[in-house]
């Protein structure tokens, strides 16, 4: 008898499993792929934030000018780009298979369901695991859209567009959000004619407003094409491609057509019904402590829903194995879990809107900051975009941070902490940033929002 067993190997799952062993309970990890880390980490975060990277220093090269260095004759492989991403998640895989290791986690290759609230049965032809607790981190997989069959070659999800190894003439991504503005700065920095289509009327819709229209505009300036507002009538393929109907009669021609319009969890197959374990429409229905309906029995990460984002699922499992070891952990803020999209300009937030704030009836201040006035944006050679801070004006916590700029994604975690401790915006006034760092951009926008920006 185990004490714990973890369903599912990616961020979730994994850091569950060893946090439990870190508590001295005797933990198994059962997990139907080859590899461990799930979809972030084989198919996912962590291959396309290295294509990503490659198509930064492409972007860069063939900028090379404006920094008075001459290169002739350049020459982009992107076969190679996607095999240097594979050797990243190889290294990345096996990082965690040693992990488990090293925290003598046992690891079972098999695909499980439950039995009961202690026992789970495994496909593998082996016996039934059996654990005082249990935990479900099944993930989720790629939508598609009715009527739309996903076919690998002109059809594809992100899934498949991690393997493809030549970049096509035209492509069409329906789906605005991280996953499709992502891609469409891959593929256009590599050549190719892009156009996203969006149902709601920016892309990145669940960012703050602001932030989107600078992102647009930032596309527009890369030639990267965007309907949004819009939805798609019906998609016909041939031989050759596929034909986008937009409602309005307008249809887009393409050589590839990524679908990014979001995942669903994987909840099929596992006895839940049978278990009486309620799940929902976004997935398995838990408590703040990832408790679901069957005692004993927790979930976490995509299979509950969103947010959608691996660093989330890790922060749940965490509250998951502390709960299931007695030690009544704090429920996790899900508004305030830091947001990331790696196309450039670069977009990160937490917390909640200004349109948001507003709307909860809060007395809302707002700091900005744009980088064109910042000197190490002008130094570093990309002044674009800016910080947002909004600030319950009453209170004068901050309430919510949105940037859009270079290397924003880094500039996250005191402004996930900051609201944490109950930091208020005229504190920052005491907290000396170094200069000169990109970071100050983020302190003047918060001074900014109780009026005492100097440098703006």
């Amino acid at each position: 008898m185990h004490d714990l067993a973890v369903v599912g190997g990616g961020p979730g799952g994994y850091v569950a499993a060893i946090r439990a062993a870190q508590l001295g309970l005797k933990t198994i990890l059962i997990e139907k792929e080859p590899t461990l880390g799930g979809v972030c980490l084989n198919w996912g975060c962590i291959p396309s934030k290295s294509l990503l990277r490659n198509a930064e220093v492409l972007r860069l090269v063939n900028d090379l000018q404006r920094f008075g260095i001459s290169v002739a004759d350049v020459r982009a492989d992107y076969g190679i780009a996607v095999d240097r991403s594979r050797a990243v998640v190889d290294r990345t895989t096996k990082g965690v298979a040693f992990l488990m290791r090293k925290n003598g986690i046992e690891v079972r290759r098999a695909r499980a369901a439950l039995r009961s609230e202690q026992v789970l049965r495994c496909d593998d032809g082996g016996d039934d695991v059996h654990a005082q607790q249990i935990i479900l981190a099944t993930g989720a997989r790629a939508r598609s859209l009715p009527g739309v069959q996903v076919d690998g070659t002109r059809i594809l999800t992100s899934r498949e567009m991690l393997e493809v190894r030549e970049i096509p003439r035209r492509a069409v991504i329906i789906g605005g959000g991280a996953i499709g503005c992502e891609f469409a700065y891959v593929l256009a920095a590599y050549g190719a004619a892009v156009t996203v289509v969006e149902l709601l009327p920016h892309l990145l819709p669940q960012e703050d407003e602001e932030v989107s229209r600078e992102l647009e505009r930032a596309f527009e300036r890369q030639r990267i094409a965007f309907r949004t507002g819009v939805a798609v009538a019906g998609v016909e393929t041939g031989d050759r491609g596929a034909m986008v109907h937009l409602e309005g009669g307008e249809g887009l021609e393409c050589d590839l057509l990524l679908l990014a319009v979001g995942v669903q969890p994987n909840v099929e197959d596992m006895g839940l019904e049978d278990a009486g374990i309620g799940v929902g429409r976004q997935g398995i229905v838990v408590d703040g402590q990832m408790r679901t309906s069957m005692p004993g029995v927790y979930a976490i990460g995509d299979c509950v829903g969103p947010p959608l984002l691996a660093h989330v699922a890790s922060a749940e499992g965490v509250v998951a194995v502390e709960a299931a070891a007695g030690r009544e952990p704090e429920a996790l803020d899900h508004v305030q879990m830091p947001r990331c999209t790696y196309c450039l300009p670069q977009v990160a937030s937490v917390g909640y809107t200004e349109a948001q704030a507003r709307e909860r009836g809060v007395d809302v201040k707002v700091g900005k900051f744009p980088f064109s006035a910042s000197a190490r944006a002008h130094a570093a050679g990309d002044a674009t975009g800016f910080v947002k801070v909004v600030v319950d004006g009453a209170a004068g916590t901050i309430l919510g941070t949105h940037m859009i700029g270079p290397e924003v994604t880094e500039l996250l975690p005191e402004m996930v902490m900051g609201p944490a401790l109950g930091v208020t915006a005229e504190q920052f006034e005491r907290f000396v940033h170094a200069h000169p760092t990109l970071s100050e951009a983020v302190k003047h926008a918060a001074m900014a929002a109780v009026g005492l920006a100097i440098d703006i």
